[in-house]
């Protein structure tokens, strides 16, 4: 649509301009529930009354609103001609008084795709829910306004819905619902404080709602407390544990007023688990969004309740970093999401039962970052973003995990205390407004006594991933000689950065004996080498960690006696950080084509099953996916399969029974099995005929089984039926769905093909469904003939459908799993032939696919080296 993608230039213009008052917005939800009409478009009635000032009076602007009909408008009472002012996404304004009223009347449409207002109907009892998604700017999917971040306001909400829903907004309910004689009722909410459209919230419907109440005493004998509440669908109400939530987040807001000595500043604190949310959380203040596959509905291991309790304190350190104070324009998204990942690890650590938080961080998250940091559109943590497009796409590996890693380091360069002072003052300082880079850096500045101006050059300012790699001379005696690091960039991104790193010597005290850490040096390392002088004459050890403790951000390398060492002695690593950082060490070196795929696959399989944190070995069980898939020797491909599957089954009868060990076993195995033998043996789990002690096959679990089975055909249309009988809910019909697209038929991926791309009749939960099962790696040949057809469509389905639809779609149908030098050439003739026709938001996804494409084919070439090698 004409406008939909507001510019940075259009946003910095209409600030100069105007200051908005407040809005009333009066939403009519009645229309959720009951037959869908004709046209297949279901709306809901939307009226909004903006008031604001205008520094120039005569001057014109524009409202954001994405609708399908405006009933009227008027601006100071005057109505405006819609016909003529309105484009489908802007409602143009003018001539403005110093003063302005403008009120709009709108049928706005339920959204589909998770943007906007998300209208679900639960398949299991037929009940209606509904919930609000708007970052980065959706929000004018539901209410007209001026969507962008530094245009904040004061919100009034009142809605009308079924009168036996719960709903809730931002601010806390006003009184009792009005009831109407239709059966339905009008909530009010409380005006909030001065916020961004895009953090406001409406959830409705028939949720399953708990509540509890955190209390804290103040300084001066004051008592805080505020209500909590925890929501989900009711279907998932046997499986919903608030009692574990609520633990949480108790937590963490002991945790963040000790730590920021500025109290929760917007009243109530409710918590809603939603389905067919596109993300993992977000942060509107007071009425916090998850999505729903957060409620485990059967057994998960520790992981599984430790990432989640990172994701609710993650968002709660938005309430403060990014909700009370937040940056003037996308550019500095940073300034939110990088403290928000940070902050959520440190508080996980220090205030629950997570105690490994780190551990996970350094594993799971950096993998992300050093990913992400690698491709050819990597950009600085402070980036360039020219416009909302710009903007979704930067919710990604730098601005979160990049950014996080990046403020470890900071910590450990400034101090802790400096730099949780310098938060105390950013929110006094800063309260309810808008802040860029230097607003952060003044208050760290003060607070350090560092030149901070200098540290974010070499951080924020710049991109690209550097790499660190021990060298080391020994003596006659065996003992260091001399101990340096070596640190380099990419030509790309030829910058080196000044590092706070500590280097561990480990070594075995005895034949058998964990390797343990024996001598450590912490320094900075700035240029292009930099000596240890503090390890000279330590004994010789037989591994070497750069960044031990994970300090900063880069890649080590490891010296050949290190890497020999861990080839044979991994597991016995004693340290689970230094373990979880080897391992991380080993997967950079096969992403890039410097270990054979078989070398790290054979590793796992040796070390794997000591592995006792089981969120690093969840984790090494996804890149040993991904070594066999895509930087494994296609002519070694099944072989390299088939030990998997051997080494998996094994170690899923060694496990402890019961343990969350032994449930990531199976699922690998299941993942992994692909022989006879083993597919029946897969069978008789479900069946009952085969049990493994202490495994529970409970219904999650059964899904995953199946999952296998079907994409080896084992499993067809009658038997996922039969399934989804069993589990007739939401979650079994995404689960059905992806299960059918396996299925390796010709028919079956001609239909997943037309359900994602040329229809848009599935919701965005299906379409993700789809796409995971439509690409399976055991049938490459069933996925040829969709290499031209990909990019024949994809500039069309960008076109046409929502960003979020158009970015999974783009991004899960790229055909990864065709690396060959065909499909590379073939990628490569899009991108020039698409040069002046193409999004640049669209280029930069298959930029991104085509980067991992060629990292694999060089993978591929490392590992048929080996091979020949012997």
């Amino acid at each position: 649509m004409p406008g939909e993608n507001l510019t940075r230039e259009e946003a910095r213009e209409r600030a100069r301009l105007l200051t908005v008052d407040g809005y009333d917005i009066a939403l009519d939800l009645r229309s959720a529930v009951g037959p869908a009409p004709a046209d297949g478009v279901r709306t809901f009635r939307s009226t909004t009354t903006i008031r604001f000032r205008c520094a120039e009076p005569g001057a014109s602007t524009f409202v954001d609103l994405l609708a399908p009909h405006v009933h009227s408008a008027t601006l100071n009472g005057d109505a405006l001609p819609v016909d003529r002012v309105f484009d489908g996404s802007r409602l143009r304004l003018g001539p403005l008084r110093a003063q302005n009223e403008l009120v709009v009347d709108a049928a706005c449409a339920y959204s589909r795709t998770g943007e906007g207002l998300h209208h679900f109907v639960d398949p299991e009892d037929g009940e209606t829910y509904l919930y609000t998604q708007y970052e980065p700017a959706d929000a004018r999917r539901v209410f007209a306004n001026f969507e962008q971040p530094d245009l904040k306001a004061r919100f009034d909400l009142t809605v009308t819905a079924p009168a036996r829903w719960t709903v809730l907004g931002n601010g806390a309910r006003l009184g009792d619902p009005e009831p109407h004689a239709d059966g339905s009722a009008t909530w009010r909410f409380a005006r909030t404080e001065p916020i961004s459209t895009y953090i406001t919230a409406v959830v409705a419907g028939p949720y399953h709602h708990v509540t509890d109440t955190y209390r804290r005493e103040l300084p001066g004998g004051q008592t805080l407390e505020i209500p909590l509440g925890a929501l989900c669908r009711r279907g998932l109400a046997q499986h919903f544990d608030a009692d574990d939530i609520f633990r949480v987040t108790k937590q963490g807001l002991d945790f963040f007023h000790e730590h920021f000595d500025y109290p929760y500043p917007f009243g109530k604190y409710d918590q809603a688990f939603v389905p067919e949310y596109n993300l993992g959380a977000m942060e509107n203040p007071g009425c916090v969004t998850f999505r729903e596959e957060f409620v485990f509905r059967g057994k998960v291991t520790q992981a599984s309740y430790e990432g989640r309790a990172n994701v609710i304190l993650h968002e709660m350190a938005h309430m403060w970093f990014g909700d009370l104070v937040t940056m003037e324009w996308w550019d500095d998204l940073w300034l939110k999401e990088s403290f928000a990942d940070f902050m959520g690890s440190f508080a996980q650590v220090e205030a629950t039962r997570f105690t490994g938080g780190w551990i996970t961080f350094a594993n799971r998250r950096k993998a992300w970052a050093y990913r992400q940091d690698q491709l050819p559109t990597t950009h600085p943590v402070t980036a360039d973003i020219g416009d909302l497009e710009d903007a979704k796409l930067n919710f990604d590996g730098i601005t979160y995990a990049k950014g996080a890693s990046v403020l470890k380091q900071l910590v450990a360069y400034a101090g802790r205390d400096a730099f949780l002072e310098g938060a105390r003052r950013y929110f006094k300082r800063h309260a309810w407004g808008n802040t860029r880079l230097a607003d952060l850096l003044a208050v760290l500045s003060e607070t350090s006594g560092r030149d901070m101006g200098e540290w974010a050059r070499a951080w924020l300012q710049t991109a690209g991933v550097n790499t660190l790699t021990p060298e080391v001379r020994y003596d006659g005696a065996g003992r260091i000689a001399e101990l340096a690091v070596l640190q380099e960039a990419p030509d790309a991104h030829p910058v080196l950065r000044p590092h706070r790193v500590a280097v561990g010597l480990y070594r075995r005290a005895e034949e058998g004996a964990p390797l343990t850490r024996y001598a450590r040096a912490e320094l900075d390392v700035a240029g292009a080498r930099t000596v240890v002088t503090e390890l000279a004459g330590a004994g010789r050890p037989e591994l070497i960690l750069v960044n031990d403790d994970d300090l900063t951000y880069g890649k080590t390398r490891l010296d050949a006696d290190s890497l020999a060492t861990l080839r044979e002695h991994l597991s016995a690593v004693a340290d689970p950080l230094a373990r979880a950082l080897c391992w991380s060490a080993l997967w950079n070196l096969t992403r890039d084509g410097l270990l054979p795929a078989r070398e790290f696959l054979r590793t796992v399989l040796r070390h794997a099953g000591s592995e006792s944190d089981v969120g690093v070995l969840q984790m090494v069980h996804a890149w040993a996916h991904s070594a066999l898939d895509h930087y494994a020797a296609p002519q070694w491909r099944a072989e390299g399969g088939r030990e998997l599957a051997e080494g998996a089954l094994a170690q899923l009868h060694q496990a402890e029974p019961g343990s969350g060990h032994q449930l990531t076993w199976v699922r690998f195995f299941a993942a992994t099995a692909d022989s006879e033998k083993d597919l029946r043996l897969l069978e008789e789990l479900l069946t009952g005929a085969a049990r493994v002690d202490g495994l529970e096959i409970d219904q999650e679990l059964r899904w995953t089984l199946l999952a296998q089975l079907a994409a080896q055909g084992r499993a067809g249309e009658r038997e996922l039926a039969a399934e989804l009988e069993r589990d007739d809910t939401a979650s079994g019909k995404r689960h059905q769905v992806r299960a059918l697209a396996a299925r390796p038929s010709a028919t079956v991926k001609e239909q997943a093909w037309r359900d994602v791309v040329e229809s848009d009749r599935l919701s965005n939960a299906l379409v993700v469904a789809t796409i995971a099962g439509f690409a399976q790696p055991g049938q490459r040949e069933l996925l040829q003939p969709y290499l031209t057809r990909y990019f024949a469509a994809i500039e069309r389905v960008w076109e046409e459908r929502s960003i979020e639809i158009g970015m999974s779609v783009v991004r899960g149908l790229f055909p990864a799993l065709l690396s060959s030098h065909e499909t590379l050439e073939a990628t490569d003739a899009w991108l020039s032939a698409s040069a002046s026709t193409a999004p640049p938001a669209l280029r930069r996804l298959v930029l991104e696919a085509r980067d991992d494409l060629a990292r694999a084919l060089a993978g591929q070439v490392c590992d048929t080296a080996a091979g020949r090698a012997g």
